[in-house]
């Protein structure tokens, strides 16, 4: 089956991982999806992650992480979206819930958390938000 929101898709695979109780979920491969991966990973929204496969049977194994038995990640937001695209200035970014979330922002210099676009002054397209 063919995916045309390859970022929803990760995020709702995600989703579904945590609402089911999995310890790893696979997804298919990009080099989008794995900037994303080492973000959330850097972040401590999931425990970890691994690229596996060779070439065009790439796929990106997650390692989902728990505190105690809740979930790490409590919502995860598609901001941006095909039919929508949402853009902002770094001065329109403003801390997700109060700085116990992030958003996550496709610039000019690769993916960025949104306290890391403010610092170095940069705007772009909102992907999504989690906490």
């Amino acid at each position: 089956m063919s995916v045309n929101d390859t970022i929803a898709d990760y995020l709702t695979r995600i989703r579904n991982g945590y609402r089911a109780g999995h310890d790893v979920v696979c997804t298919s491969y990009s080099k989008i999806l794995e900037n994303i991966s080492a973000i959330l990973a850097r972040e401590g929204f999931i425990s970890g992650f691994e690229v596996v496969g060779e070439r065009t049977k790439k796929s990106i194994v997650v390692r989902l992480k728990y505190i105690g038995e809740r979930p790490a990640i409590t919502h995860l937001e598609r901001k941006s979206k095909l039919s929508r695209h949402v853009y902002a200035g770094y001065r329109e970014l403003s801390p997700v819930r109060d700085g116990f979330g992030k958003s996550i922002i496709s610039t000019p210099l690769g993916l960025l958390t949104d306290e890391e676009a403010r610092k170095k002054k940069v705007g772009g397209e909102i992907l999504f938000v989690v906490w």
